[in-house]
C-alpha cells in the first residue's frame, strides 16, 4: 500500500516517521493509501520550514508583478484538471461529485483574486506631511506562514490562504487533514510545475504532532486554521503564546429564520440544500430552522416533502444528492446526538439513522433527519452536530427569533427568509454573526470578501480571503524621509 510522501525543498520526500494511518473512502471503506503520522513528523515540519525560510529570502525580492504570474499558471492547471481533482475529493471526503466541482471553483476564485495583489497590497504616501518631509506606508511579507486544514473541504480552504501568502512574498507550509491528504498531493503535482524557488511551498503530513511542530517552530510567523472550536481555541492560544499571528476558524450552529411573508417553496428548497449539502459537514450548514408566527405546520410539511425525496449514496453517482459522513466514529456521534435530542423531548419528523445503500452497505451513510420541537435549553440545540440533521423550532415573532439567534455561543452565519426589506435590514444589522444571508441558505462570501466569523466561531482579527488575507500575510512599514537639498528651502 502506498505511503504518501511529503513535498519538501521542491521534491517528494519520504517522511522520517515510520508510523502511518489509513486513508479510507467513507462510502466504501476501501483503504486508498497510508499517510505518515506520529511524533517523528515533527522532524518533517522542521525540514520544511528550514527550506521555506531560504526560499522566502529569495522570493521576497521578486517583484510582485512577477510573483502573481505563477498564480495564473496554477489557475490554469486547476481548471484543466477539475474532473480529476473532483473524483479524488469525492473518494476521500465522501461529498458528491457536483459538490467537489463547486469546491474547486471556489479555490480557483481565490487564486483569481490573489492575482490582484499588486493593487491589493499597495501602500500609501503623503507628500509634504511636514515641510520638506514625505511619509509613506508600505507592506512587506512576514516570512514563513503555515496552514492547518480540515477534512470537509480538501482543496478550497487551503486557497483561502496559500495564493495570498505567496503573492505577497512569503513562503508557505501546508498541513492537510490526515483524513483527506490525497487532494493536496495532486495539487502539489501542479505546484511542482511552477517557476518558484525550491521550498517556497511545502506539504507535510501528520496529526497533532505536526500541528504542534508548526505552532512551536520560531521561524513560522503566521498560522491559519479551520476546524472545530476546541481545536481552534487551542491553535490560537498556543500560536499566539509563541508570538505568531493566528487566524483560527472554529465551529458553528447556524440558525435560519423564516418569516410569514417568505416564499415557502423557494425557501424550503434552499434551506434543504443548506442543511444537507456536504452531508451537513460544513461550517456554513444551516442547523436550526426557526419558523415564526402561525406558519409552523406549512413550513414543516414543505420541508418534509422536499427533504424526503433527497437521494443518499456514493458521490460519484451523478444522481446522488448527499454522500456519507467522513468516518464511522462521526456517524456514531451524530446518531448519538439524535438520540440525545429525542431523550430531551424532541420529536422525530424524519429519521435517517438506518440508511443502507445497496452495494455500499459498509459506508458511513445517514439519510436526512428532521427533529421538531427541540428543547431550547438542552444540549442538541447548542451543539454543532456536523451531520445531516435539521432541528425545527418555532418562535412567536422576529423579536424572539433575533433574541434566540444572538443567544448562542457561535457566530458564523445567520440567515433570514422574508419578503420584507425592513425586516431584512433589521436582521442584517442586529444578528450577531459574521456572515448574514437574506433569502440565502449558505452565506458563503465570495473570494473578494473575508470569510467572517464571530464569537466562538473565530479566534483572531483578520480572516481568510480577499483584502483580509493580504493584510494577514504582510506587515506594515512606515517611512518618513527628508532630503538634504531641501533642508534650507524657504517657504
Amino acid at each position: 500500500m502506498e505511503v504518501l510522501k511529503n513535498y519538501i525543498d521542491g521534491a517528494w520526500t519520504p517522511s522520517t516517521s515510520k508510523e502511518t494511518i489509513d486513508i479510507v473512502n467513507p462510502a466504501t471503506q476501501e483503504v486508498l493509501a497510508k499517510v505518515p503520522y506520529g511524533k517523528d513528523t515533527k522532524k518533517d515540519v522542521d525540514l520544511a520550514v528550514a527550506s521555506a525560510f531560504k526560499a522566502y529570502q529569495e522570493w521576497s525580492k521578486v517583484p510582485v508583478l512577477k510573483r502573481v504570474q505563477v498564480l495564473y499558471r496554477l489557475k490554469s492547471l486547476m481548471e484543466e484538471n477539475t474532473e480529476v481533482l473532483a473524483e479524488i475529493i469525492t473518494n476521500e471526503s465522501g461529498k458528491t461529485y457536483g459538490e467537489s466541482v463547486g469546491e474547486i471553483q471556489r479555490a480557483i476564485e481565490n487564486i483569481e483574486v490573489a492575482c490582484g495583489t499588486p493593487m491589493l497590497m499597495a501602500g500609501d504616501v503623503i507628500e509634504d506631511i511636514a515641510t520638506g518631509i514625505d511619509e509613506m506606508m508600505i507592506r512587506q511579507p512576514i516570512g514563513v506562514a503555515a496552514c492547518i486544514t480540515p477534512f470537509n473541504f480538501p482543496s478550497m480552504i487551503v486557497f483561502w490562504f496559500l495564493p495570498y501568502a505567496i503573492a505577497t512574498g512569503n513562503a508557505f507550509v501546508v498541513k492537510p487533514s490526515e483524513k483527506v491528504p490525497m487532494t493536496m498531493m495532486k495539487i502539489f503535482e501542479f505546484i511542482d510545475q511552477l517557476d518558484i524557488p525550491k521550498g517556497l511551498v511545502s506539504l507535510v503530513h501528520g496529526g497533532k504532532d505536526s500541528v504542534d511542530a508548526i505552532l512551536e517552530n520560531p521561524v513560522i510567523k503566521a498560522v491559519s486554521f479551520v476546524g472545530s472550536t476546541p481545536v481552534a481555541r487551542y491553535i490560537y492560544s498556543k500560536g499566539t503564546a509563541n508570538g505568531k499571528r493566528v487566524q483560527a476558524q472554529g465551529g458553528a450552529k447556524n440558525p435560519v429564520v423564516i418569516l410569514p411573508d417568505a416564499d415557502i417553496e423557494m425557501s424550503t428548497k434552499i434551506i434543504a440544500d443548506s442543511v444537507y449539502g456536504c452531508a451537513g459537514q460544513r461550517c456554513l450548514a444551516a442547523s436550526t430552522i426557526i419558523t415564526v408566527d402561525d406558519q409552523k405546520r406549512q413550513i414543516k410539511d414543505a420541508l418534509y416533502e422536499t427533504v424526503k425525496s433527497r437521494t443518499t449514496g456514493y458521490g460519484l453517482d451523478r444522481e446522488v444528492n448527499m454522500g456519507p459522513v467522513i468516518t464511522p466514529e462521526s456517524k456514531a456521534r451524530i446518531t448519538g446526538l439524535i438520540q440525545k435530542g429525542l431523550n430531551e423531548g424532541a420529536k422525530m419528523l424524519l429519521d435517517g439513522r438506518n440508511a443502507s445503500i445497496a452495494g455500499y452497505e459498509k459506508g458511513n451513510f445517514l439519510n436526512p433527519t428532521i427533529l421538531e420541537d427541540v428543547a431550547l435549553d438542552k444540549e442538541l440545540i447548542k451543539t454543532e452536530i456536523f451531520g445531516p440533521v435539521m432541528s425545527l423550532i418555532s418562535m412567536k415573532n422576529i423579536d424572539d427569533a433575533l433574541k434566540f439567534v444572538n443567544s448562542g455561543n457561535y457566530g458564523n452565519m445567520a440567515c433570514l427568509f422574508t419578503g420584507s426589506g425592513a425586516n431584512a435590514r433589521r436582521f442584517r444589522n442586529e444578528a450577531d454573526a459574521g456572515n448574514i444571508g437574506i433569502n440565502i441558505g449558505v452565506a458563503a462570501p465570495m473570494a473578494q470578501f473575508p470569510f467572517s466569523g464571530w464569537k466562538d466561531s473565530f479566534f483572531g482579527d483578520l480572516h481568510g480571503q480577499g483584502k483580509h488575507a493580504i493584510e494577514f500575510f504582510t506587515q506594515t512599514k512606515v517611512i518618513i524621509e527628508r532630503w538634504p537639498n531641501i533642508w534650507s528651502r524657504k517657504f
